[in-house]
This record gives C-alpha cells, structure tokens and sequence, in this order.
C-alpha cells in the first residue's frame, strides 16, 4: 500500500511538470560569425520563433563567433555527419560542395538589396537542392549588406589596392584580388582578428556588418564602399534531425524559418545607414563614392571569374542569371 502512494503520487508530481520540460528536443546551431552580425541576428530571431511556435518542445542552442570550433567551409559536412543539428554558413565558403554556392558572391552582379533578394529567390530551389544531396535541408537565408575593402589608409588609386594584403571570404574574391595585385587569401572571420594582430594581412573584404562585429575600426579606420557583392549566408538542418520530429515540430520549424527570413531582408533595408552611424561614431573615414578607376580595375577580374562559375556551374548557369538579368530594368 505505502509502495502504491508513493508511485501515485510521483505520477501526481510529473502531471505538474509541463510537457515542454519532459520532450523538449535540443538542436544545437552554431555560427562562425558574430551574434550582432546578419547571420547572428537569423539565429537569434529562429531561436526565439521556434520557442514560440512549439511551444518550447523544441529549444535552438545558438552559438556564435565559431565558438563551437566549426567555420564556414566546414559546416555542411558537420551538420550532415550530426556534430550539430543545424548551423549557419557563408555560402561562398562552401563552394566545394557545389558550385551553385559561390552565386551570391559574384562580383558585381547586385548592386542594391532589392537585386539580392531577386537573386536570393531564383538561386533558391538550386541551394536547397545541393543542399539536400548533403543530407541537409534549407532553413532560411540570412542576406548581408554590401562588402566594401576595410584597410589602414585611405584607397585613392588602383596602386593602393594592389599594395593590400587582404582578408578575402572565399576562393573566389582570393582570386578578383590576387588579380588587381593584392595578396589575397580567403580566411575565417573568426580567424580575421588574430591575422590583423601579427600583421600577415592589413586589410578585410566584409560588410559594416563584419566591422561592427569585431570593432574592425581599432586597427582599420577606413571603409571603402565598393559594393563587391551583397553575400547571403545559409542556414540549415540535418534532414534526418527535421525528419525525426513530429509533423506540428516540422511545421513549426518550416514557419520560424520563413518568418526568419523575411525580418532579416526587412532588417537589411535599414542596416547599412545603421552600420555607418556606428562606423563613424567610431572613427571611420567611409568612402562612399570611390574613384572610378579602382572599381574599373577589378572589371575583368570580375567578368573572368562569372566566365570560370558559369563554366564550373554548367547549365545552372545560364538558368539562373538569364532570369536574374532578364529582371533588371
């Protein structure tokens, strides 16, 4: 009899529990990036949607500034091999996986956010797909304003370019420098600031964004606006980890990513003049409108590199930018 209380009431104390705490599921979801930066933001908004629209059954664990020991170019493979349920990456960083990722940084293809978005949603279906031959399923898309040149002096000439040593995001970028005479070399932006410290490299490719991030104006007190691209980062889940929830989970999941999505491009129609008051603020001289000829001399670099993607992206190529440009006023 005492044996039969005691399981009653137990039974009774677990009834009190919410159902949240006994089934919550955990995904753990890193970053290479800073949390206040564009990437950072979508995980921090997809955490806090997931939590409302399940209802707490499933918890988002963020973790940002690589803090997890994942970058970019690694982060398909670790979410598919189940390190981590879902994660967030450069796109242009995982050009290995598929050449359909180095779309969004193309140079000087988009010239505004508006021209983004419209890339973003034609690129869509083609990202989700070299996505699902991973094991991995599209979440949302985290766009990133314009990239502009971050350096120790001011760029007035083509020379002062090519006397950089600059912190490029992927191969791609590595190469348009190395060919107006930089040196160039694709890093981390976690790795960035350890770089800058010993001297290897006196300049970054990133947005005000990736400069805010990590206080970039202590060591680089110049911005550049040369709009090389406007990057989108990708955010994804183990498909087998998606798969496994319930169908109101999945639904869940499905609706914090589309209302992720559409906050951050909301975000980004104000983020760049935000960026700026905050550079400034902090010292930085932002050139907004660089001479004509150091734009023009990664011309050719830009068209070569469109030339090697479309060859490297065979018949996407043309399926994607055709519509892309058959858009443009």
């Amino acid at each position: 009899m005492r044996l039969f209380s005691m399981a009653y009431l137990l039974a009774g104390a677990l009834l009190l529990v919410p159902a949240a705490g006994r089934t919550q599921t955990v995904w753990d979801m890193p970053t290479e990036y800073p949390e206040n930066a564009m990437p950072g933001l979508g995980i921090a908004t997809f955490t806090r949607h997931v939590a409302e629209l399940s209802a707490g059954k499933l918890r988002i664990r963020p973790s940002f500034d690589a803090a997890a020991g994942i970058r970019s170019a690694g982060m398909l493979t670790a979410i598919a091999d189940g390190r981590v349920q879902a994660g967030d990456a450069l796109a242009g960083a995982l050009e290995a996986e598929d050449a359909i990722f180095a779309l969004p940084t193309l140079p000087f293809l988009v010239r505004s956010s508006a021209d983004a978005r419209r890339l973003a949603d034609i690129a869509r279906p083609f990202l989700a797909a070299a996505l699902q031959k991973k094991g991995v399923r599209l979440l949302y898309l985290a766009p990133w304003p314009p990239s502009g040149i971050w350096s120790k002096t001011p760029l007035k000439l083509p020379s002062d370019v090519s006397g950089l040593s600059i912190r490029t995001y992927d191969k791609m970028s590595s190469e348009v420098f190395a060919g107006v005479g930089a040196r160039a070399a694709a890093i981390s932006f976690a790795d960035t600031m350890p770089r800058l410290v010993d001297g290897s490299i006196n300049a970054v490719l990133s947005s005000g964004d990736g400069g805010i991030g990590h206080s970039l104006w202590e060591r680089l007190p110049y911005f550049s606006e040369i709009s090389y691209s406007l990057p989108i980062s990708i955010a994804s889940v183990n498909q087998a980890a998606y798969d496994g929830l319930s169908s109101e989970l999945r639904n869940a999941v499905d609706e914090a990513g589309r209302k992720t999505e559409v906050e951050l491009w909301f975000a980004l129609s104000t983020r760049l003049q935000e960026n700026y008051r905050r550079m400034r603020d902090n010292g930085v001289v932002i050139d907004t409108d660089p001479a004509p000829a150091i734009v023009a001399a990664f011309r050719p670099g830009a068209a070569a590199a469109e030339a090697a993607w479309c060859t490297r992206a065979g018949p996407v190529c043309a399926r994607v930018l055709d519509a892309y440009r058959a858009g443009k006023p």
